[in-house]
């Protein structure tokens, strides 16, 4: 069975209102960046974070349901990916609609394949 991708996981630490902007975001194997925007929309709950310079700058949406733990005394947020996984995921384009939902089904496709 395939995990619900996104909603955040019990076991993840994460309190419902807690606004993750600005915490540091750490892969598998080391950071990757910062969260630049947080949504805690119900069905949809993810992540925008910002890579800096290690791939240019390009922000990825890290669905809620990769996060492993959220530890608010260090405000890092951990993930169960690796940075090169991250680093291929499809980039955010914060100006491009996605009325239909085929951002959010093409990011769900790609995170979901990890687990199959």
């Amino acid at each position: 069975m395939l995990p619900e991708i996104w909603s955040f996981p019990e076991t993840a630490n994460y309190a419902p209102g807690l606004d993750l902007t600005g915490y540091r975001v750490e892969a598998t194997d080391g950071g990757i960046g910062k969260v630049d925007r947080h949504s805690a929309e119900v069905g949809c709950c993810h992540l925008v974070v910002d890579t800096g310079p290690w791939i240019l700058g390009k922000q990825v949406v890290i669905p809620a349901g990769i996060v492993t733990s959220v530890d608010r005394a260090t405000e890092t947020v951990f993930v169960s990916r690796t940075k090169e996984q991250i680093k291929n995921a499809p980039e955010f384009v914060p100006d491009e609609a996605d009325t239909e939902g085929h951002h959010r089904m093409k990011l769900a496709d790609y995170y979901l394949a990890f687990f199959r």
